[in-house]
């Protein structure tokens, strides 16, 4: 939690190893992310409402593009369940650049989840939604974290909504 420029989204590019710490270790799982990026790797995603995928392809594409990337079986049911989740299912055949920032940001999570992580990094997962909708991932998120376990790395400006979600809170 904190305001903008405090570090949260510097704070996640080092734990995905995005960004080179210039000194310490980030350890991830026990282990140390620069030894064992691609062990960890396998283990996590990310979700941000601020990345984009390419425009250019259909939701179905991407999604199977990340799904092959991640070695994801049954992939097409599998994006085909998390876009029910996340109730964008009519986006499938559309290409990703004609969708709304809401949309995409839905678009982005069930990309997150296609792998079934271990640990989820979120950077502001539901800045642009509308409150309704916030509400509802913020259900699905809290639903799979109670089904899987998954541990969910949160970052946010809002203070209700880290209270709601989060177990632990760092202020930076």
């Amino acid at each position: 939690l904190g305001p903008n420029g405090a570090g949260k989204t510097t704070a996640i590019q080092l734990m995905l190893g995005l960004t080179t710490p210039t000194s310490g270790t980030v350890t991830i799982f026990g282990l140390d992310l620069r030894k064992h990026r691609r062990q960890i790797l396998s283990r996590v995603n990310f979700a941000s409402a601020y990345i984009s995928l390419p425009s250019n392809l259909t939701v179905e594409e991407n999604l199977t593009v990340f799904s092959r990337l991640y070695g994801v079986k049954n992939y097409k049911r599998k994006f085909r369940d998390l876009l029910e989740l996340f109730e964008i299912p009519q986006t499938l055949k559309q290409v990703t650049g004609a969708l709304s920032s809401g949309q995409i940001t839905r678009l982005n999570l069930c990309k997150a989840f296609l792998n079934d992580p271990d640990a989820l990094f979120l950077d502001e997962p539901t800045a642009s939604l509308d409150p309704d909708i916030a509400d509802k991932v913020r259900t699905a998120l809290r639903e799979i974290q109670r089904e899987r376990g998954v541990t969910m790395i949160y970052t946010s400006h809002n203070m209700q909504e880290v209270e709601e979600m989060c177990d632990r809170v760092i202020f930076l």
